[in-house]
């Protein structure tokens, strides 16, 4: 106002750390923004046009004929759900890691007989061990992540699935969080009977919502399997579906925010998007070699949209993190778990580019200097 001095208190100014951490990975303004549209009424013919205008683009994301699905909730809950829809007899839990290694604790929670099939963290499923317990005839689900994030593990998902087609009375429950939009997973070719994923992952939008598809097989089973409950029960979900409707409340920010990331995943072409993941996954992976780290996942086994580096080097990890957070407002993960100062984990799925990928590793180089390791 005239006559008054206005003055700025900088105390009072934020300024934003981007994430390069494997989830919640950096969400852009665009995608806020439209997270951040007006609301519509979740039962009306705005919602319905909203989601029938999503729903080709996010088959052809999923490699998919089957309805996809929209769950206002983590991936875990959808975890829980393919558990209880589809595990009658006993569930073989895949487990070579801290996210993968609670799928048998997910399983027994909801009181269904589970075995696990076991790799050392770094390691990937062996489908040949697979094949053996399979060959028991003791399960009737086996239950996969496919990116283990917390040690930066993809497994072998074509030889899991060649393995899965020797054994058509067994569905398989495939998590894609970190993995899903950043390398291609055709769900219907691969013989998935349950694809799910998160939102904070490859996908980068904001946390606290999933989205799945299930196969016929897995239909027929869930209507054969008691038990279901209401909130995550399959059949609901495709009788909705069927409509252009949610069971439950669904969360239209993120659907709005979804909408927008799909027209930005189809301008670019999933073509190159997959090429562009690979090429900073690449830029990370020639860092790593050239500034004398190791890796912790088995070569022929590494993710493409994160990588975990393990710290044979002997930096000092958490001041790593804490110098780039402070020095360069840029956000890694000091590795998860037991691998907590062990490892540490930089992302580049989602919306990052070598540009800035190439900026991160360079302010990586500045923080690894200060701490006079060359």
């Amino acid at each position: 106002m005239d006559g008054e001095r206005w003055t700025l208190d900088v105390s009072t100014v934020i300024l934003h750390d981007k994430l390069f951490t494997p989830g919640p990975v950096e969400v852009s303004e665009k995608t806020m923004a439209a997270f951040s549209r007006p609301m519509i009424g979740h039962r009306g013919e705005a919602f319905k046009t909203l989601y029938r205008s999503i729903h080709p683009q996010l088959q052809e994301l999923f490699g998919t004929k089957q309805p996809v699905f929209l769950s206002t909730s983590s991936a875990w809950g959808v975890m829980e759900a393919a558990i209880r829809n589809l595990v009658r007899q006993r569930v073989l839990c895949c487990m070579c890691g801290a996210f993968s290694d609670k799928w048998i604790e997910v399983a027994r929670r909801c009181g269904k007989e589970a075995e696990p099939l076991q790799a050392g963290w770094g390691e990937a499923i062996d489908h040949k061990a697979l094949d053996r317990q399979l060959a028991t005839g003791k399960f009737d689900a086996v239950a996969l992540i496919h990116n283990e994030t917390s040690t930066g593990v993809m497994n072998p998902l074509p030889e899991i699935c060649c393995t899965m087609a020797k054994y058509p009375d067994v569905a398989l429950i495939v998590d894609s969080v970190s993995s899903f939009s950043a390398v291609p997973i055709p769900m219907d070719a691969s013989l998935i009977d349950v694809l799910l994923t998160g939102s904070q992952k490859a996908l980068a939008l904001p946390p606290g919502f999933a989205l799945f598809s299930v196969s016929e097989k897995a239909f027929a089973r869930a209507a054969q399997t008691t038990g279901r409950g209401y909130y995550f029960d399959f059949l609901e979900f495709k009788k909705q579906q069927e409509g252009d409707m949610t069971p439950t409340t669904p969360s239209i920010g993120h659907i709005y925010a979804l909408q927008s990331k799909l027209e930005e995943i189809f301008a670019e072409g999933l073509t190159n998007r997959y090429a562009r993941h690979a090429r900073t996954n690449a830029l990370v992976h020639d860092w790593v070699r050239e500034r004398g780290f190791d890796f912790f996942a088995a070569e022929g086994h590494r993710a493409l949209s994160l990588t975990c580096v393990k710290n044979n080097r002997g930096i000092d990890v958490a001041k790593l993190v804490r110098d780039l957070r402070e020095k360069h407002h840029l956000v890694i993960d000091g590795g998860y778990g037991k691998l907590k100062g062990q490892t540490f984990r930089v992302s580049n799925m989602g919306d990052e580019t070598e540009e800035t990928v190439s900026h991160l590793l360079g302010c990586l180089d500045d923080c690894l200097l200060a701490q006079g390791v060359p």
